[in-house]
C-alpha cells in the first residue's frame, strides 16, 4: 500500500507532484488562494479544501502518513518586510503545528525562505523547532541549493523534516548530486555539473508576448510559454538580471515583474551603484515566459497552470517547490519509513 501525504499551503503543487513521483499517494490538500485551485485540481486529480487553514478543525483532514507544506514565507522574506509572526501570514506556522499535534503523521516536511533562520528571525525559529520537539518530532533541518540537486536554478530555501519519536530515526538529508563543475565527491560519489538554462529551455519555441493587459496568448505553440509585457522599474536594473546559456538561473520570484531574462536577451552592465542599463549592441530583451519559469523549476510541459493574467501563472510558479528537489527529498523520506521500527 502506497504511503499516503496531506497537503497544506499547497499552492500549484510543486511539492505534491515531487511527492507523488516518488510513490506518495496525495489524500488532502488545502489552499485558500482562488488563483490556484484550477491549476491545482487539474493538475492532481482532487478537490482542494479552498477554506483558511484557520477554519480547518483537524477532524476535517484524513490522516495519513505525512504532512507537507511551507507556510506563506513573505512574512520571513529578506526581500519583504521581515516581521514573521508579527504578521498573520507568519503565525500560520502554529496552524501548521497544531494540525500536526493532532493528526501525529509519521513524518513532516515544511519549506521555507531562508529569511526565516536570519539573526532578526532566528529566536523565533527556535521557538518553532521547539514546537515540534514538544510534539514528539526529531527535527533536522538545513538551506538547501536546488542547483545541487539538478535544478537549474540557484534557489536557496530551509527545509524542515521531522518524524515522528517512535519511529526511531531522524532525518538525514540527502547529498549533493551536482556541483558547479562536476567530478568526485569526498565521498567517492560521482558529482554531475549544474544544470544550465540550456538544458532547461534549449529546446523551446520562442516566446510570445501576452496580450494587453497581460492577458494569456492563445499564439504560445506551448502552453504557458508567453511573457510578461510592461517596463523595467528601478528596483528591478538595480542589480544584473540576466545569466548566460551555459549557467544556472537566477531564481524564480513570485512575481513576473521580477522574472530573470532570458539569455538571448542583452547583457546588462553595470553604470553605478545599484544601477545597471541594458547593453546598447543588443536592442532585444525580454522576462523569461511561464513556462520557461516552470521548466526551470522543474515542472514537466504536462503540467498545465491555468490563469486569466499572466501575473498568476508567475506567482504559481515562482511560490513552488522545484518538483526535482521535492522528489530527491520525498525518495529519502520514502526510503526511511520503510525502514522505520513502525
Amino acid at each position: 500500500m502506497a504511503l499516503t501525504v496531506v497537503s497544506l499551503f499547497s499552492g500549484c503543487g510543486g511539492l505534491d507532484l515531487g511527492f507523488t513521483k516518488a510513490g506518495f499517494k496525495l489524500i488532502y490538500a488545502n489552499d485558500n488562494d482562488p488563483a490556484v485551485w484550477e491549476t491545482f485540481e487539474k493538475n492532481h486529480g482532487i478537490q482542494i479544501d479552498r477554506r483558511s487553514i484557520n477554519d480547518i478543525k483537524s477532524g476535517d483532514i484524513p490522516e495519513g502518513d505525512g504532512i507537507i507544506g511551507g507556510p506563506p514565507c513573505q512574512s520571513w522574506s529578506l526581500a519583504g518586510e521581515m516581521r514573521g509572526v508579527e504578521d498573520e501570514r507568519g503565525r500560520l506556522f502554529y496552524e501548521y503545528i497544531r494540525i500536526l499535534n493532532d493528526l501525529r503523521p509519521k513524518f513532516f516536511l515544511a519549506e521555507n525562505v531562508p529569511g526565516i533562520v536570519s539573526r532578526t528571525h532566528m529566536p523565533e525559529f527556535k521557538r518553532i523547532l521547539s514546537k515540534f520537539a514538544e510534539i514528539g518530532y526529531n527535527v533536522s533541518f538545513r538551506i538547501l541549493d536546488a542547483r545541487d540537486y539538478g535544478v537549474p536554478q540557484e534557489r536557496r530555501r530551509v527545509i524542515v523534516v521531522g518524524y515522528l519519536k517512535e519511529l526511531g530515526a531522524i532525518f538525514a538529508f540527502p547529498p549533493p548530486t551536482h556541483s558547479k563543475n562536476g567530478g568526485i565527491a569526498p565521498d567517492g560519489r560521482r558529482l554531475e555539473k549544474w544544470s544550465t538554462l540550456r538544458d532547461a529551455i534549449g529546446d523551446l519555441p520562442e516566446a510570445v508576448p501576452a496580450l494587453e493587459k497581460n492577458r494569456p496568448n492563445p499564439d504560445a505553440k506551448v502552453p504557458n510559454h508567453e511573457f510578461m509585457n510592461g517596463s523595467f522599474s528601478s528596483i528591478y536594473m538595480s542589480r544584473n538580471r540576466r545569466r548566460d546559456w551555459d549557467e544556472p538561473s537566477y531564481t524564480i520570484q513570485a512575481g513576473g515583474r521580477h522574472a530573470p531574462l532570458h539569455p538571448s536577451s542583452a547583457k546588462m552592465v553595470k553604470v553605478g551603484e545599484d544601477k545597471w542599463e541594458f547593453d546598447g549592441q543588443n536592442p532585444k530583451y525580454r522576462r523569461l515566459s511561464v513556462r520557461e519559469c516552470a521548466r526551470i523549476q522543474t515542472f514537466p510541459d504536462s503540467f498545465i497552470f491555468h490563469y486569466k493574467n499572466v501575473a498568476e501563472g508567475y506567482r504559481m510558479v515562482g511560490n513552488a517547490v522545484p518538483v526535482r528537489l521535492a522528489e530527491t527529498l520525498a525518495r529519502k523520506i520514502k526510503e526511511d519509513l520503510e525502514n522505520a521500527k513502525i
